[in-house]
């Protein structure tokens, strides 16, 4: 038997008095929050809820998000968190192809699906209790005959003992983003979070009570949920929770308190060392930063330099995917860094590049699809057993991202196989051509596409966002770049933007500037 909120109640049980969760002027213990949660599991046992029944949530970096999160496990539910920025419709789709039959939702979320004009997904779906999350808790509920999480809590006791699930039972699903067809859910178990949270504290050699993060990473991500919060909180971490990433509120945040972990996806580092002016306290902010971690994209070579110099911190690059748990790959701390790699298979995963018949790819630096096994990896997606086959093998996942493998056995992400552009005949990886162009003195970041053309299949167009008082032009960018790279890489496009779409995670929205 093996329930996964013990993370949460270990820690409990150890360090009652140690802060679990700060959020702006509020500071939580671990024993305040899994009261909290146990107020939770005693709601939705009330309500009716069964194990394996499936509990969505909607809701930014608060402390509503974990407690729910926790509370619902500790009732032996499935916990399906969603992405905040999602509108109606979308929320509709979720709640019914989870099957969900309670929802929380914060009442800051775009657009709330329930039943009201203009919001008719929630009636649409399967969800028959929803639990409105306010600012104040005590305030009543601004939408009719819909009850504040607050009010459903007010009578629950704050004891419960937890419905005890099999490791192997699904604790989450997760769902996809949705760039080839409608999201899918990747169900992970009870067992696949844990041991990739564990395994995350391994590799960052993590001391109990020790460690204070700065969670910028979105909880609905698996990212921020396992790195950060299932590892942080089994290990009595100190969590300051950001709602919305703000590069220069996070630095003040590093400066005022002793922050020792900071993990973010590539955008996030940009943006902290661009908000590294002359009035910042660098020194004090190196003191303390233990770890930095980077992933959800590959990251820059310059940026991992910049941290370096600036911070005193070398990134840990790491590797996943929501079907992974995520964790995959990470750098390895006790070896020389490798800047530009995803690192090394972590304790208990085994990784190898295939070809499109799932062909093993054994050479040295040539180019093949990532494919996984261990511990890790999904029990497959919710209700889709022919999707489920189409990525899995004998225990293997295939991911669908294009690396190569070093003599050393470290690997480097060349692109996602469906980024990969064929530009006459030619393959084309986007993450070489992004990696020159921020080499460039004036590019402060770049991404790139490939367009349809004529006679080529494919024309390669980059998208730069360039430093403060630069001046080069699209013309002077690409010049530049015919001296850099073969004539059937180099882009023939470059676009100055003052912005790029990026998806709540920080993910750059490539097919947005498609």
């Amino acid at each position: 038997m093996f329930n996964l909120s013990v993370l949460l109640e270990d820690s409990a049980r150890r360090y009652p008095r140690r802060d679990a969760l700060v959020f702006g002027g509020t500071r939580l213990t671990y024993a305040q929050v899994d009261a909290a949660a146990n107020q939770v599991a005693n709601l939705l046992i009330d309500r009716g809820i069964q194990p394996g029944d499936k509990v969505a949530l909607s809701s930014p970096n608060i402390a509503w998000f974990p407690i729910v999160y926790y509370g619902a496990l500790k009732a032996g539910a499935v916990i399906v968190p969603l992405n905040i920025l999602l509108k109606s419709r979308e929320i509709a789709y979720h709640l019914s192809d989870s099957e969900a039959v309670a929802y929380f939702c914060f009442e800051g979320t775009p657009e709330l699906p329930v039943g009201t004009e203009g919001h008719s997904g929630f009636q649409a779906s399967s969800a028959s209790h929803f639990f409105l999350i306010t600012a104040d808790p005590a305030a009543p509920s601004p939408i009719e005959g819909v009850e504040t999480l607050g009010q459903a809590l007010a009578s629950m006791p704050v004891q419960f003992e937890s419905v005890a699930t099999e490791a192997t039972d699904t604790a989450c699903i997760l769902y996809t983003s949705g760039t080839t067809g409608s999201p899918k859910g990747a169900e992970l178990s009870h067992a696949n979070t844990a041991f990739n949270a564990l395994t995350c504290n391994r590799l960052f050699s993590s001391e109990p009570a020790t460690d204070t993060h700065v969670l910028a990473l979105p909880l609905f991500h698996t990212f921020g949920a396992t790195v950060q919060m299932h590892a942080g909180f089994s290990m009595a971490a100190t969590l300051h929770l950001v709602p919305r990433f703000d590069a220069r509120q996070v630095i003040d945040l590093m400066q005022r308190e002793s922050i020792t972990f900071f993990a973010g996806v590539p955008t996030m580092w940009w943006g902290l060392l661009e908000a590294l002016t002359d009035d910042v306290d660098v020194t004090r902010i190196a003191q303390n930063l233990r770890i930095g971690v980077s992933g959800g994209s590959s990251l820059p070579v310059d940026i991992i330099n910049r941290a370096q110099q600036k911070l005193g911190v070398q990134i840990l690059e790491g590797y996943g995917l929501s079907e992974t748990s995520p964790v995959v790959t990470f750098s390895d701390p006790d070896r020389d860094p490798r800047p530009g790699s995803i690192g090394i298979p972590v304790w208990g995963v085994e990784v190898k590049l295939i070809d499109q018949d799932w062909n093993e790819v054994t050479q040295v630096g040539e180019i093949g699809e990532i494919a996984t096994r261990g511990h890790h990896v999904m029990k497959g997606y919710y209700n889709r057993v022919e999707a489920t086959a189409e990525v899995m093998r004998n225990g293997w996942f295939r991911t669908g991202d294009l690396a190569r493998k070093d003599k050393d056995g470290f690997y480097y992400v060349v692109d996602r196989s469906k980024d990969m552009i064929i530009r006459g005949g030619f393959n084309v990886y986007p993450r070489e051509i992004e990696e020159v162009l921020m080499s460039h003195p004036d590019i402060s970041l770049a991404t790139v596409i490939g367009i349809p053309h004529e006679s080529h299949g494919e024309e390669v167009k980059a998208f730069v966002i360039l430093n403060a008082g630069a001046e080069a032009t699209s013309e002077d960018l690409v010049r530049w770049a015919k001296e850099q790279m073969a004539a059937y890489k180099y882009p023939r496009i470059i676009e100055v933007a003052s912005s790029l779409p990026m998806t709540a995670t920080g993910k750059i929205l490539k097919r947005e500037l498609r």
